[in-house]
């Protein structure tokens, strides 16, 4: 079968895709690894008299159940159960997809409604007429919409890396070359994106302008990353921006990768789509977003314990081959997290404005990272192992 071949019959599986590393460490082809942890109950409850007289002070400022309360007694009962959560077509939004299938959002007394949607604007638009709850968007969108003055809020991670650009085999010898054999081609990008930001990084520290030339690299922009890769097909394109899962099935259609962004120093822990939610449902409806997050920290655990049932997970969600959610998922070019990555949101905010796409803006009151710290203290406290820990760790170091 000759290359065009192949590439329309990885179109169809691709037609419906429209979506968008610091704590996986499992190789590509992992898929089987089921790395159990043990928990380990901590003995938070201190005086066994004080709780025999439910006396709360004696848990002093733990939200634990260090009296045997159930989460919802001890945290308090989410003031909104059913719930709708808005996403996109990819493998980096596999916490929804494993919160839902393995019941922790059930588990923590909600009733969530998953939706695909096709673009950020999509989602945010969502959030303001109160059609949905919370949205997984891309983090560059999601600043350039705060930017803007859009009444939303960051309370969460979503994914971590997992970008990159691929180009046609006649460029490329080999993966990984880097920018450098952009040089005089024309590359198709999505504006308003975090793979174009990136893009933009590399060229201006390498020294290569933007623009046409043999020397430039001339980008041309798509309305989705699903135009941008599709366009692949058209002879006056010789590259595309690519994140979970097209780096995959780009490769597997013997596309050459030009860099994964996870090996790419510039481009270290940054982060790719954040959970989002409106501003006012936040500060109205705290104990439903606490316990939202609760579910997404349980289904990163579960993601890091069981490889097989987590593919199986995903792919109800992305119906790609497997092989590819496995690459995508533990392959090491991205992770999917539900911690806020506050510091590494920052600095692409900073690198945003310089790059020019908005003007610099006051963060601080669209960036809640209360509800998952209350949300992963409060698991710790119940029991903890070295996946909750290493949440923890991460928190504490890019808060």
């Amino acid at each position: 079968m000759n290359n065009k071949a192949k590439i329309i019959s990885i179109l169809a599986a691709v037609s419906l895709l429209t979506g968008c590393g610091a704590f996986n460490n499992s190789s590509e082809g992992d898929s089987t690894s089921e790395t159990t942890s043990s928990v380990t109950t901590e003995d938070t409850t201190g005086d066994k008299d004080c709780c025999k007289e439910k006396d709360k002070e004696c848990c002093s400022d733990s939200t634990a159940d260090c009296c045997g309360d159930s989460a919802e007694e001890a945290l308090g009962k989410p003031e909104k159960a059913d719930l709708n959560l808005g996403y996109l077509n990819s493998t980096a939004h596999l916490l929804a997809f494993v919160a839902q299938e393995e019941g922790y959002f059930k588990e923590e007394g909600l009733n969530v409604t998953l939706t695909q949607f096709s673009s950020a604007a999509e989602l945010v638009n969502g959030l303001e007429s109160d059609k949905l709850d919370v949205s997984f968007i891309g983090s560059v969108p999601t600043l350039t919409f705060l930017s803007q003055g859009h009444d939303i809020s960051v309370i969460g991670g979503a994914m971590t890396n997992g970008h990159g650009y691929v180009i046609k085999p006649e460029f490329a010898k080999k993966d990984e070359e880097g920018v450098e054999i952009l040089k005089g081609r024309n590359v198709a990008s999505v504006k308003n994106s975090v793979q174009d930001a990136e893009l933009q990084i590399l060229l201006k520290n390498a020294g290569i302008e933007i623009g046409e030339g043999k020397d430039k690299v001339n980008i041309v922009y798509f309305d989705s990353q699903k135009d941008a890769y599709a366009a692949l097909l058209n002879s006056n394109i010789d590259a595309a921006s690519a994140y979970s899962p097209y780096t995959s099935l780009a490769k597997s259609q013997g596309y050459k990768v030009v860099y994964y962004c996870a090996h790419e120093k510039a481009l270290e822990n940054q982060p790719c789509c954040r959970q989002v939610a409106k501003t006012s449902a936040v500060n109205s409806n705290p104990n439903t977003f606490t316990a939202l997050e609760r579910a997404f920290i349980k289904a990163y655990h579960f993601t890091q314990s069981d490889h097989d049932k987590t593919i199986k997970d995903v792919k109800k969600y992305i119906d790609i081959d497997e092989d590819f959610i496995n690459t995508e998922v533990y392959g090491g070019f991205s992770v999917s997290s539900p911690d806020p990555d506050k510091q590494g949101t920052l600095t692409l905010k900073d690198t945003i404005v310089e790059l020019g796409y908005t003007e610099d803006f006051d963060i601080e009151p669209h960036y809640n990272t209360d509800i998952y710290k209350k949300a992963l203290d409060s698991i710790i406290a119940e029991g903890t192992d070295d996946i909750y820990d290493s949440l923890k760790e991460h928190f504490d170091d890019y808060e």
